[in-house]
């Protein structure tokens, strides 16, 4: 995975805990850990996209 693409998930992430944490859904002391598993959610996903346009599997 190309550095831009990492920097663009954690971006993404942030971007999500933020507005959890804007909107009430979240305190800021939960910033750790559901960072963390937004940022795995999204990995995975650009992981599985990436899989399905180049055809390979892990």
């Amino acid at each position: 995975m190309s550095s831009s693409i990492d920097e663009q998930i954690l971006r993404a992430s942030k971007e999500i805990v933020v507005k959890f944490i804007e909107a009430g859904r979240i305190s800021p002391s939960g910033f750790p850990e559901l960072f963390k598993t937004i940022y795995c959610a999204i990995k995975e996903t650009v992981n599985g996209r990436e899989k399905v346009e180049t055809g390979k599997d892990k």
